[in-house]
């Protein structure tokens, strides 16, 4: 099936769909041995021969999305040096290498998605396509109403005001209360110091949806597939035509 030529050369992974479209205006690029500065040029990437700078583009395998549910303990890396449980325990049957999206913090748990294709978590994790994630939270003590109310207008971290959030309250009592918090940011522990700024220190942190995805019906260490409906409205949600910068 043939593609853009931008799009190919972006998916191989050596830079963005609009630095592609750059180096075909400069002429940097051959299809066949044929120089081509015509944008959306189409190509098959299993058939034609693709250079750039004289290089050949090495096409990668089919792209391949993975839900996974991860545990309390286990590190969002392919690779630990402290010799700590690792995702890249749990992802060495599948048929395609792959990797996280995004992080979760060691002592929180909940939906990861896994791929082997770049752009897709390039986009998703860009801020400007605003990717919504839905987290479970525990905190401790009784969280008051002026608290959801600054959860949801958001707090300043680092000098930053966080951006508007959605907040579901599940619960409260003396001890502990549990809510859900929708944002569409990824800060560093985002969810963690916002719930310590309203004074509620986190006591579990779950993440329970990420843009259309959910972890209904998977257990902690469970990995599954997409569906060809999930993937295809995931991908709608960032598939506007124009490339983040």
């Amino acid at each position: 099936m043939k593609e853009r030529l931008q799009k190919v050369i972006a998916g191989a992974g050596l830079t963005s769909r609009r630095k592609a479209e750059q180096w075909i205006a400069q002429g940097r690029v051959r299809v066949n041995g044929r120089v081509v500065v015509e944008q959306g040029f189409k190509v098959d990437p299993e058939v034609d021969r693709i250079e750039v700078d004289g290089r050949s583009v090495a096409i990668p395998d089919r792209t391949v999305c993975f839900l996974f549910y991860k545990p309390i303990g286990v590190v969002t890396t392919l690779h630990d040096p402290q010799g700590r449980p690792a995702v890249a325990d749990y992802v060495r049957d599948l048929p395609k290498r792959v990797f996280p999206v995004g992080r979760l913090d060691i002592n929180s748990s909940g939906l990861l998605l896994l791929t082997n294709d770049g752009e897709l978590a390039h986009r998703l994790m860009h801020p400007r396509f605003g990717v919504e994630k839905t987290y479970r939270v525990v905190v401790r003590g009784y969280l008051e109403n002026p608290g959801i109310r600054r959860l949801e207008t958001g707090i300043v971290l680092d000098g930053i005001r966080t951006a508007p959030a959605r907040v579901r309250l599940r619960g409260r009592g003396r001890e502990r209360s549990e809510f859900d918090i929708t944002l569409h940011e990824g800060r560093n522990r985002q969810v963690r110091r916002m719930c310590k700024a309203v004074g509620h220190p986190v006591l579990e942190l779950t993440r329970v949806q990420y843009g259309n995805l959910t972890i209904d019906g998977l257990a902690p260490g469970e990995i599954r597939p997409l569906t060809e409906e999930e993937e295809r409205t995931l991908r709608k949600l960032v598939a506007d035509g124009r490339e983040p910068r």
